[in-house]
């Protein structure tokens, strides 16, 4: 019987890319010149952005995005927190990566598929969920309508179909 995993991952190498082509063309920026503005991944799940003033941070913040696009990471992955005073008049935002699916989030995606009216079956295994099915097209199908729903706040990718 065909099947998928649904995972949310986050590749780390081209994250660490991202964060420093941002950090790069912060550098290069006339706006930036005499400040110090510096992007801080500490290599877990939390980057932290470092800014003279407010507009700097989100400036940052949106070339960070920019540079996630085009690297193909999914911007659902990431939770940025408020911008605060970190003192000596700078600023600082955090930033917290998501890998995987928690148990909350298994069981929407499990409700979901349920009234989607698809002939499939959903179980959450470890950080995944395995759709199975006895068409392709059904699974196919679930996997375009988790993608465009709203209340899936995580990446989605499709792995192991078979």
């Amino acid at each position: 019987m065909p099947s998928f995993d649904l995972v949310s991952s986050l590749d780390i190498g081209e994250m660490k890319n991202a964060i420093q082509l941002t950090q790069k063309q912060v550098n290069g920026r006339y706006d930036f010149k005499g400040s110090e503005c510096l992007l801080d991944f500490n290599g877990g799940n939390q980057i932290e952005i470092k800014g003279d003033t407010e507009y700097q941070v989100k400036t940052m913040l949106a070339l960070l995005y920019e540079n996630m696009g085009k690297r193909g990471l999914g911007i659902k992955c990431v939770d940025a927190k408020d911008i605060q005073p970190s003192g000596n008049q700078k600023y600082k935002q955090m930033i917290f990566l998501n890998s995987g699916i928690d148990k909350e989030k298994g069981k929407i995606i499990n409700k979901l598929i349920k009234k989607s009216g698809y002939k499939v079956t959903s179980q959450y295994m470890d950080e995944k969920i395995r759709v199975t099915g006895k068409k392709i097209d059904d699974l196919q199908a679930v996997f375009k309508m988790l993608k465009g729903d709203k209340t899936v706040e995580i990446d989605l990718k499709m792995e192991n179909m078979k």
